[in-house]
């Protein structure tokens, strides 16, 4: 039986929502110095969580959308939103379970140093655990 916290639940989801995604967003971990040309991106963080010490992982998972308006971030949020609640939550894949998914932190704007793009930015909570 494979340990709790052996879910890579960031991967998990990077690979997750760039497939539903598809070429409408980039999908990633790090941002680097050309985000202008990839916008938007859906950048994807594990910020901590729990677990119950013997399978259950309790991931909390930032979710920050980078686009050149406003509009479109709040757009693209909204979306993502929507596809974590109702799509990601029972799924299966060969690694892991996604028992549950809440909203930590609804999608809302954040402020973001460079004036030429807008940060919209949610928290969710992902229970997961190993395939046995």
């Amino acid at each position: 039986m494979a340990a709790v916290g052996s879910v890579d639940v960031e991967l998990l989801v990077i690979g997750w929502l760039q497939a539903k995604l598809g070429d409408n967003a980039t999908v990633r971990d790090e941002l680097d110095n050309n985000l202008l040309n990839e916008l938007p991106t859906v950048q994807v963080e594990g910020v901590g969580g729990g677990d119950d010490g013997f399978r259950l992982d309790r991931a909390l998972v930032d979710i920050n959308i980078y686009a050149a308006t406003r509009a479109e971030a709040i757009e693209l949020a909204a979306r993502v939103h929507g596809l974590l609640l109702s799509e990601l939550r029972g799924t299966a894949t060969d690694a892991a379970v996604i028992g549950s998914v809440s909203t930590a932190s609804r999608p809302a704007a954040r402020p973001y140093e460079n004036t030429a793009l807008r940060r919209v930015g949610g928290t969710y909570q992902i229970h997961s655990h190993p395939v046995s």
